[in-house]
C-alpha cells in the first residue's frame, strides 16, 4: 500500500516559527521583569540609572524590534512608564530619562515602517510624553523638561528618516543599475545577432541571385552558388544556435553538458571571411601591417564584426563587381582598422545612419576607441576604427 507523508506547505516551517514566538515572547518578558526590579529598587533606581538599564534592556528586544517594531514600542512605552510613575522616591524631571530608549525604539519604527504608521507611532509616543512631562516636571521645570523631551523624539524621529531615505535611494541606485545592465545586455545581443545574420542574409541573397541568373546556361556556377548558400546557412544556423542556447541556459542542466559555444570569430578569421565574399561579386584582400600580438577577446571580436558589417555593406550598396580591401595595423598603443571599397558606396543620409553603423560605432565606443564611417572623395565608402590596446607582453610576442 502506498502511503503519502503530509508535509508542510512550501515556505511554512513549524519549528522555526515556534522557536521565533519563544524567542520574542522570552524576549518581551524578560523587559518588563527588568521594569519590574527597577520599581522595586527603591531610592537606588534614579532616572539616569533606570534610563541605562532600560537602554541595556533593549538587547532582549533584538529579534522583536526586527521582526515586529511596533510591538516592541509598545513593550519600551509600557516599561517606561511603570519605571517613571512607579519607582519609590519623589518624582521628577529625571524619571523622564526612562523614555529615551522609547525615542530610540520610535527612530526605528520610522526607518523601518510605512509612513502612517511611523505617523500614527510617532503622535502616541508624543502624547504619552507631554502627559508624562506635565504630570512629573514641577512648575518651575516644565518648559525646560518639555523641550529636552520633544527634542529628543524629534532628533530619533529624523535619524530614522535618514535611514529610511538611504535606504530607498540605495533600492533606487540598484534597480538603475539592473535596469542599466538589462539594457546594455540587450544592445550587445541585438548587435551580435545583427552582425551575425545580416552578413549572412547578405551573401545568401546574393549567392541565389547569381544562381537563379545562370542555371540555365552555366549549371557548374549555380550548384557552386547553391553550395556557398548551405554552407553560409549552416554556419548562421549554428551561430544562431549558439547564442540562443547561451542566452536561454543560465547553467548547465544536469546530464545535459555545458552549452556549445565555441572560440569566437576575430582577426584570424578575417581571410575566410573574405573567401566567403568571392562568389558574392565582391573582391576582398586582407592586409596585415606592425607586430601581430595576441588581443584581447573584446577587441579581437570586435575587429571582426566592424569588418563583417562594413564587406557586408559593401556587398550590398557597392553595385556591380566590386573591390574591397581590409586593412589592420598593429600599432604600439592601437589596433587600426580601415575597409574601404571602389564601390558606387552607400546612400547613408546625414543623422540618419542605418543599424549596422550605429553597432559598430557602439561596439568602437564601449573600447573607448575612435570611428569613422562615410563615402570617399574619389568614390566608394570607407570605415575605420581605432581601438586602444593594452600594453604588449614580450612573452606573448614571441
Amino acid at each position: 500500500m502506498n502511503t503519502t507523508a503530509l508535509r508542510a506547505p512550501h515556505g511554512t516551517d513549524t519549528g522555526g516559527w515556534a522557536r521565533t514566538a519563544l524567542l520574542d515572547g522570552g524576549g518581551a518578558v524578560l523587559h518588563l521583569l527588568t521594569a519590574g526590579l527597577l520599581l522595586g529598587s527603591g531610592p537606588q533606581s534614579t532616572g539616569p540609572v533606570a534610563a541605562a538599564v532600560l537602554l541595556l534592556a533593549l538587547s532582549l528586544l533584538a529579534g522583536l524590534l526586527r521582526r515586529r517594531p511596533l510591538a516592541a514600542l509598545a513593550l519600551t512605552v509600557l516599561a517606561g512608564t511603570l519605571v517613571a510613575f512607579g519607582s519609590v522616591g519623589p518624582h521628577g524631571p529625571d524619571r523622564l530619562l526612562g523614555y529615551l530608549p522609547v525615542d530610540l525604539v520610535l527612530g526605528l519604527v520610522v526607518a523601518a515602517r510605512p509612513r502612517r504608521q511611523a505617523i500614527a507611532a510617532g503622535l502616541a509616543v508624543a502624547v504619552v510624553q507631554v502627559l508624562a512631562v506635565g504630570l512629573l516636571a514641577p512648575g518651575s521645570t516644565l518648559v525646560g523638561a518639555l523641550l529636552v523631551s520633544v527634542l529628543a523624539l524629534v532628533t530619533c524621529c529624523m535619524a530614522g528618516l535618514l535611514v529610511r531615505q538611504r535606504r530607498v535611494h540605495a533600492g533606487e541606485l540598484r534597480a538603475k543599475a539592473v535596469s542599466e545592465a538589462v539594457t546594455a545586455e540587450r544592445l550587445r545581443i541585438a548587435r551580435e545577432l545583427h552582425d551575425m545574420v545580416a552578413h549572412s542574409i547578405g551573401v545568401i541573397a546574393i549567392q541565389a541571385g547569381v544562381g537563379s541568373r545562370v542555371i540555365g546556361t552555366r549549371p557548374e556556377e549555380a550548384r557552386s552558388a547553391l553550395g556557398a548558400i548551405e554552407s553560409t546557412s549552416r554556419e548562421t544556423l549554428a551561430g544562431l544556435r549558439r547564442t540562443l542556447v547561451a542566452l536561454r541556459r543560465a547553467e548547465p542542466q544536469e546530464g545535459v553538458g555545458p552549452a556549445p559555444t565555441g572560440p569566437a570569430p576575430g582577426v584570424a578569421d578575417l581571410d575566410a571571411l573574405a573567401a566567403s565574399l568571392t562568389g558574392s561579386g565582391v573582391a576582398v584582400d586582407v592586409c596585415r601591417t606592425g607586430e601581430p600580438r595576441r588581443l584581447p577577446p573584446d577587441i579581437d571580436l570586435a575587429v571582426h564584426r566592424i569588418v563583417q558589417e562594413a564587406l557586408t555593406n559593401v556587398v550590398r550598396h557597392a553595385g556591380g563587381r566590386a573591390r574591397a580591401r581590409v586593412t589592420v595595423d598593429f600599432g604600439e598603443e592601437e589596433l587600426r582598422v580601415e575597409v574601404v571599397d571602389d564601390g558606387a558606396g552607400a546612400a547613408v543620409r546625414p543623422g540618419r545612419p542605418g543599424f549596422g553603423i550605429t553597432g559598430m560605432y557602439e561596439r568602437v565606443s564601449l573600447l573607448h576607441g575612435r570611428f569613422s564611417a562615410g563615402p570617399r572623395p574619389g568614390g566608394g565608402f570607407r570605415v575605420a576604427a581605432e581601438l586602444p590596446l593594452p600594453v604588449a607582453d614580450p612573452q606573448e610576442a614571441s
